[in-house]
């Protein structure tokens, strides 16, 4: 089984805590023989938030033979990590180990050196501490997670659990993690690099009428909507549609339809055999060009690199 292992110490935030005690000690969404062993590792008894006293399954020194390990976020930025964290988590690294940080807890990953000429990012309030504190930390506030490979980090709390689900993702593919959001009742996915102020792409219920146009909008991905479109469904001019539209989505009703599309494509890139043309037109693009300029410039990757990385973790 994979041994996913999170460092504790006093001083922790106990939301990304039991965030990812929560998401990685759940039971799998589907049978499988691979899924996460999760260890709590601290040096002594710790105290989450400065009031829930927590005992530790395991010394720091675990950290080394887990297979990802996971620092939720530091309560106060203004102090040093302990230095026993920070060694345990720099020689977890060393060893082979992902790291992924959740929130402030990029803080002890930059201490750590593990940072140090990564592109990092942590919650905006405390971006600009982190860049001052760590000059060789490329700080994006504007993300809601970065994935470096074998270094990750997210913003906060939300956001910690989009970088949680993108790790499942990762190492099952997107079936088992959307399942496994749809059992946490989350969104399946936000890109690391939708910007940290960006709502959920469905508004709440008290605005019903302005959510079923989003919803009736998903359902027609594949057609060439239009603001004017999606203005006359909301019974909206589509300059009042516009400024309704940010408000609650934080985006242009036009990126927003993007944002769709793109991650309608991911799916059917990981999930199906589609050609690069039939994923184009399934998903409103009209052609395989358009899809892959929009594609790369948006997750970063061609359309087929990104079936290639996925491909290999899709569930049997």
């Amino acid at each position: 089984m994979h041994t996913v292992a999170v460092a504790v110490a006093d001083g922790i935030l106990n939301f990304e805590l039991a965030l990812a005690y929560e998401l990685f000690n759940s039971i799998p969404p589907v049978p499988r023989d691979d899924w996460y062993h999760l260890v709590i590792c601290g040096r002594d008894p710790v105290r989450a938030d400065g009031r829930f006293l927590l005992e530790p399954d395991c010394g720091l020194d675990a950290l080394a033979r887990a297979d990802t390990v996971i620092v939720p976020g530091w309560a106060d930025v203004d102090q040093t990590p302990p230095a026993d964290l920070v060694d345990a988590v720099r020689a977890a690294h060393d060893a082979g180990a992902r790291v992924a940080s959740l929130c402030t807890g990029a803080f002890v990953l930059a201490a750590a050196g593990l940072l140090d000429g990564r592109r990092a990012t942590t919650h905006w309030l405390h971006a600009q501490a982190l860049t001052s504190r760590y000059p060789r930390v490329t700080v994006d506030p504007n993300v809601l997670y970065i994935d470096e490979g074998s270094v990750l980090t997210s913003a906060g709390k939300a956001a910690a659990l989009d970088l949680c689900l993108h790790l499942v993702r990762r190492d099952h593919g997107s079936a088992v993690a959307n399942t496994l959001a749809r059992k946490l009742v989350v969104s399946p996915h936000r890109p690391g690099g939708q910007a940290q102020f960006v709502a959920a792409p469905i508004p709440p219920t008290r605005d019903r009428p302005f959510s079923d146009v989003l919803t009736w909008a998903v359902e027609r991905l594949d057609q060439p909507l239009t603001v004017t479109d999606l203005a006359g469904r909301a019974n909206l001019s589509p300059r009042h549609l516009g400024r309704q539209f940010r408000s609650a989505t934080g985006a242009t009703p036009l990126q927003w339809l993007l944002t769709q599309r793109i991650r309608r494509a991911q799916e059917l890139l990981e999930t199906t055999d589609n050609s690069v043309e039939a994923v184009a037109a399934a998903t409103g693009m009209g052609t395989a060009t358009t899809l892959r300029r929009h594609f790369q410039r948006t997750v970063g990757v061609s359309p087929q690199a990104y079936r290639q990385t996925f491909r290999a973790r899709r569930t049997p």
